[in-house]
This record gives structure tokens, sequence and C-alpha cells, in this order.
């Protein structure tokens, strides 16, 4: 199936089930750049494709999924590069980086797997070692009413979720290389994972709620 074949489709779909409301992505440029986002639900992917209108999208999805009816379907149009996500793919991340280096939109959640808790698990350091390889420019992007169980008690009663899609200022990570890196990247993974924190509701902020980078970030919101 072809790419706008299947976007439609999901479109369609999205436009059946759920009610989404989208905020600040007149901040995303039109050539490169790397989308980070917090995952709580098999939807979040679905919510990414209904909003994002560009066809040069770059995808990382977790290989189980391979041989699934609508993820897979979803990740073989859009040209996917599957991950494992249990151990470090090096291999996965190198075919990345080489089609970063052709241009496009990367979109990855720097977590690596769902949310059960519907709130933020600590980070993984593939996002902030790809944004620093590159030289994309970071787009964070916060996503409310996709989590699993309420999608599917909202299905079951004929309702509409409501999904809230925020994006937030774009921002450049630098690595510097040598001793000191690992702590650098930790660090550049902290702040990629704080700014999205800073524009969910408290209850979704999890691993990263008593951050002080976080409050720092909410209190420059509010001013």
């Amino acid at each position: 199936m072809k790419y706008k074949t299947l976007r439609s489709i999901v479109r369609f779909i999205m436009h059946v089930i759920a009610d989404v409301e989208v905020v600040g992505m007149e901040r995303l440029p039109r050539g490169n750049v790397l989308v980070v986002a917090n995952h709580l639900g098999r939807l979040d992917t679905a919510v990414l494709l209904h909003i994002l209108d560009r066809e040069d999208i770059i995808m990382a999805v977790a290989e189980k999924y391979r041989d699934h009816p609508l993820f897979g379907a979803i990740g073989r149009a859009a040209n996917a590069i599957w991950l494992n996500r249990f151990e470090a793919d090096f291999a996965a991340l190198r075919e990345i980086l080489a089609r970063m280096q052709e241009g496009g939109l990367m979109v990855i959640a720097p977590e690596g797997t769902r949310s059960k808790t519907a709130s933020m698990r600590k980070g993984k350091m593939g996002a902030a070692f790809l944004a620093s390889k590159s030289g994309y420019p970071v787009l964070p992007v916060a996503l409310t009413g996709t989590e699993d169980a309420g999608v599917l008690a909202n299905l079951k009663r004929f309702r509409r979720s409501k999904i809230k899609v925020v994006a937030g200022d774009l921002y450049t990570v630098e690595i510097p290389k040598g001793k000191g890196r690992d702590q650098a990247m930790n660090e550049a993974t902290d702040e990629m994972m704080c700014r999205i924190a800073a524009m969910l509701p408290e209850s979704y902020r999890g691993y990263y709620r008593d951050f002080p980078r976080v409050k720092e970030l909410l209190k420059d919101r509010a001013s």
C-alpha cells in the first residue's frame, strides 16, 4: 500500500474515533527536523500521521509490530526502520542516521516504549545521540489522551477520544567529543524530556515531575 493511501485511511479513522487538538505545530520547519514525543499508547503513531502533512517522514517502529495488521502496514508504507527496543540496536541507529543525512523529518519517542502508567518514563539516550550526530533541530512534542486504556474505553462507548498535541520551541543539541561525553548525553536526554514534561499536565510528567529544569521551564512559560 502506498504511503499517501495509508495516510488517507489513518486520517479518516482518526476523524471518526478522535477529536484532535493541535497547538504550536506552526513551529515545525519544512526542512530537516527531529520530532521527539512522549509515548502513551499505540495510537501515538496514527496521531502523528494524522497531523503531519509530509511524505519525507523517517520512522522507527518496534520490531514486534512488523507483522501487526495496522502498525505493520503503517511501518511498511512509511518505509520504517524496524528497531529492537530491548538492546542497543546500533545497526538500526546507523540506518536512521544514513536516512537523516538524506534529509527529512525524523520522529522518535525517547522513552523507547509506551508508558503503562500514563506518565513519563526515563528517556533513553538514542534521541539525543541522533540529534547531536545529525545536527537536526529538535522539536519537542507533548501528547495527551492517547492512552490505550482510555482509547479502548471510549471506543466501547462509541465516544471520540479527546487528544491534544502540543509542540514546543525548536532547539539544537550539541554533545562534545571525548571525556564527559556520556554525562553530556544524559544531560541532553534530560533536557529533551524536561521540555516535553513542561508541556504536559502534572499527572503525565512521571519520572520528570520534580526535576528543577521542569519547574524552570514552567516558570518561563507562565511569564
